[in-house]
């Protein structure tokens, strides 16, 4: 099935269908590349954020949720795949090929989220 004719169903019986771009970030051979890119890196994520366009990023464990692996993931709120291809070939990380990445439309259809942020606690609450 084409992915245009999916979330028009998807609307049409009533979900959200509201779609955003995975984006999973893999560390290239050389971690000293990561480490120095890390700062530039932040700094584009921060200014994302803060134009609206990044919804979440952050690292993943491995499988047994024992062990840092280095492999991280961000959520774009892109205004299509080419957008959303922009934005992480723009990120300094993957300019420098210190990550590599791959990318994925996401249609949100079902769940919740409630959420309490403390700002001078610096605390986050899920309900």
């Amino acid at each position: 099935m084409l992915w245009n004719d999916y979330r028009n169903a998807a609307r049409e019986r009533g979900a959200l269908a509201l779609e955003l771009y995975v984006v999973r970030s893999i560390p290239g051979d050389d971690p000293q590349a990561v480490k120095a890119n890390l700062a530039d890196h932040l700094a584009y994520q921060r200014q994302l954020e803060e134009t609206g366009l990044l919804a979440f990023a952050g690292p993943l464990s491995d499988e047994t949720g024992d062990q840092m692996q280095g492999e991280g993931m961000i959520i774009y709120r892109a205004t299509s795949l080419v957008h959303a291809n922009q934005l992480a070939q723009s990120d300094p990380m993957h300019v420098s090929n210190a990550r590599h990445y791959s990318i994925r439309k996401w249609l949100i259809n079902e769940g919740s989220l409630s959420l309490s942020v403390g700002l001078s606690t610096k605390t986050i609450k899920f309900d």
